[in-house]
This record gives structure tokens, C-alpha cells and sequence, in this order.
């Protein structure tokens, strides 16, 4: 349960002014229609995702404990300073072409996940959960918690959201997975 709540949390948090999260913007701007960007912002994480889980236990399984204790602890402190730097995205960075909403929505998305801020995080947090399961289902919903509003009320929640303040939280708990990490939580609770 850990392993879920947690990444939904840091997911959620890090997602909010992401890229990913802007392009959801720009579609519900451009088309108009939520619930074919809602499902295809749902399969496209969770296709994504379910693969940085299965990356992030593989890479944990050839590591050595005290290694993957550095490479996480490090990874986590990086994620925390990476989430500070805001992400932009043009409307050209958008590719739609003569796909429908739902599939311009799950190939976009798809695409823009990968090498992103939560692609990332959910790589280190199967990786320290070794729970690819609870960690995708989790980080999935952190996207949906983050995007679905993104898409229905737009531009009206857009200028009212304090963005730095909730980068700034998601950075904290990144540096305290970092610092707990490094400092050996993990293998006196159990994983």
C-alpha cells in the first residue's frame, strides 16, 4: 500500500505544470472533447509506465543492495532538483496529424512521457518497491489526479494554481525518498 500511495502522491505533485501536463491543455483546447483525452492520457501512462516499472525491478536486479541504494538515493535527489525546473511545450510540439482525438492523444502522450519526469520516478520507485504493480497503478492515478482536471476545466484552473509551490513540495519529498534512501531507511523496513 505504501509503495501505491506514494507514488500517486510524488507522481501527482511532480506532474503538475509538467509537459505532459501542458500538452493535456492544449488538447482539450484544440479538440474539444475530454473523455476520448482522459482515456487515451489513461492507456498511454499506463503502457508507459508499466514499462518503466518492469525497467526500474530489472535494473534493481543487477545492482548490488548497497549500489542500488546509491544509484536510488542519488536518482531521488536528482528527481527532486530536476522537479524544480519548469517544463514548456509549444502547440507544435503536439503532434495531431490526421489521427482522432483519442489516438493523437495516446500516441502524444506516450511520446512525451518517455525520458520525462514521471517515466523517471516511476523507474526509481519500482526500482525501491520492487512492486511493478502498485507502483504503476499508483503513478498512473498521480497522472490522472494531475491531468483529468487539466482537461475539463483548462485554462480556468491553469492561472490559479500555485505551480512553484507544488513543484517545491514535489521536490522535498523526492530529496526525503533521496536522503532516506541513502541513509539505509529501505533496509531496516523491510525493502
Amino acid at each position: 500500500m505504501e509503495a501505491f500511495l506514494i507514488s500517486t502522491g510524488v507522481v501527482a505533485l511532480a506532474e503538475i505544470g509538467d509537459k505532459t501536463q501542458l500538452l493535456a491543455f492544449i488538447l482539450a483546447a484544440r479538440f474539444r472533447r475530454p473523455w476520448p483525452i482522459v482515456i487515451g492520457i489513461l492507456i498511454a501512462t499506463l503502457a508507459n509506465h508499466a514499462l518503466a516499472g518492469i525497467v526500474g525491478v530489472w535494473l534493481a536486479a543487477l545492482l548490488s543492495t548497497e549500489m542500488q541504494r546509491w544509484v536510488l538515493g542519488l536518482g531521488f535527489i536528482a528527481m527532486a532538483v530536476w522537479t524544480l525546473v519548469p517544463d514548456k511545450l509549444d502547440e507544435d510540439d503536439a503532434p495531431i496529424g490526421e489521427f482522432g482525438v483519442f489516438t493523437a492523444t495516446v500516441v502524444a502522450f506516450f511520446i512525451a512521457e518517455m525520458a520525462d519526469k514521471t517515466q523517471v520516478a516511476t523507474v526509481a520507485l519500482a526500482a525501491q518497491y520492487q512492486a511493478v504493480t502498485a507502483v504503476v497503478m499508483g503513478t498512473t492515478l498521480g497522472m490522472l489526479i494531475a491531468n483529468v482536471p487539466a482537461v475539463f476545466l483548462g485554462n480556468r484552473i491553469a492561472t490559479r494554481m500555485p505551480v512553484r509551490l507544488v513543484h517545491t513540495i514535489a521536490a522535498v519529498i523526492f530529496a526525503i525518498l533521496g536522503a532516506a534512501t541513502l541513509l539505509g531507511a529501505g533496509e531496516r523496513l523491510g525493502f
